[in-house]
């Protein structure tokens, strides 16, 4: 009989953990599901633990040779039969018996939801347990698109949290294997140009940071390929999104790559370090990716804003006035860059009020990248 629910449970060097994160699904008060343990031929005692569990709903299955974190989880999600797919980490785990049971009631209730997620309790050692990626005190059904115009300011699905149709997999896209530190990412902003979003506000997963996550050894050992990552999701994003007739949201995207390439030629440091291209290279890459002139244009403009904004914040007030008029050579026609440029020409109460939109804006940016590192899975 085929599951409703398809549990896939990558596992690489976590055998010690694996136990906690099977039980805590086995537990659970709604019970047709299936456990899929992804053994990426772990060195440890993985394929013993697996073994332990007197339950035919879990079931083991070894990669022989060792495939990778991606083709891993993509290989789990083509062979799960539930109509849902929840990918969750062996040193993750459920910390209510309720939470597939809200979770499947849920997605029964509203077919257009396609997929649903909610705060996650980080625990690492040495520190206290604390709740991220909260998006409200009450539940929600959103508008995907408008949900994805606040993803794309980061990554703020933790990634054990989140359950989706199997649809969403085969219709939309599985986890690109070019992207290996913000795959996750990129698949909930995918999902949400299609999908209605849901979000239940109580934390009902705890979820480890540790050196063998994603997140803590591309972060430390190979930051620019986070840089990369953040690159290539934005403007995937964009094409699928015009692709879809989406254009505010492709617009978004632009601002977003704007800023970003701002980020790389300032190598500003966010939770991560950022590998840095002079300015130039950064325009031949905008100019090379972009598929027309138009397109180039509005992220080169969007770039330059973004400087002069950095810069002014700096106290450059030279470096901003640059910024701003290179910004109006590609989109003469920006408003708010001819605003910000004339306060600069004034002095005085030009100064201070350009300075309080400065301010306002970077404590703005400031706040959305505070927990701006995607929740990588773990393998």
């Amino acid at each position: 009989m085929t599951p409703t629910v398809t549990f896939v449970v990558p596992c690489y060097k976590l055998a010690h953990l694996l136990s906690e994160c099977v039980n805590s699904i086995l537990a659970q008060t709604y019970k047709d599901f299936e456990i899929l343990i992804m053994d990426d031929c772990s060195p440890d005692h993985t394929p013993q633990v697996a073994r332990s569990f007197d339950d035919p709903r879990v079931k083991h299955i070894r990669n022989e040779p060792n495939l990778g974190h991606l083709r891993n989880y993509n290989k789990g999600i083509e062979l799960a039969r539930g109509k849902y797919v929840w990918l969750i980490s062996a040193d993750d785990f459920l910390r209510r018996p309720y939470v597939l049971e809200r979770y499947v009631n849920l997605m029964e209730a509203h077919p257009r939801v396609g997929y649903v997620f909610c705060p996650g309790v980080a625990l690492c050692e040495g520190k206290a347990p604390r709740v991220v990626n909260a998006h409200g005190r009450s539940d929600w059904i959103k508008n995907g698109r408008r949900f994805l115009w606040k993803l794309l300011n980061s990554n703020s699905v933790v990634a054990a949290s989140g359950m989706a149709r199997k649809e969403c997999y085969e219709r939309v896209s599985h986890f690109p294997l070019d992207m290996p530190w913000g795959g996750d990412w990129y698949l909930w902003c995918a999902f949400a140009l299609h999908y209605q979003v849901a979000y239940i506000a109580e934390p009902l997963v705890n979820y480890r940071t540790h050196e063998l996550s994603m997140t803590t050894f591309y972060t430390t050992k190979d930051p620019g390929v986070c840089t990369q990552d953040d690159l290539t999701l934005y403007w995937r994003i964009k094409d699928l999104s015009e692709a879809a007739g989406h254009l505010a949201v492709a617009n978004r995207c632009r601002h977003m790559l704007g800023y970003r390439y701002a980020q790389i030629v300032l190598a500003d440091s966010l939770n991560y370090a950022i590998s840095q291209m002079t300015l130039g290279d950064c325009k031949d890459r905008i100019v090379g990716m972009a598929p027309t002139k138009r397109g180039a244009s509005s992220i080169l403009a969007s770039l330059h804003l973004c400087l002069g904004d950095q810069y002014f914040w700096r106290g450059d007030r030279g470096a901003a006035v640059n910024a701003y008029r290179a910004a109006l050579v590609y989109e003469r026609f920006l408003g708010k860059v001819w605003i910000k440029l004339l306060l600069l020409y004034f002095g005085g109460i030009g100064l201070s009020l350009r300075r309080f939109v400065s301010d306002s804006h970077h404590r703005t940016h400031q706040n959305r990248l505070v927990d701006r590192t995607p929740v990588a899975h773990k393998e």
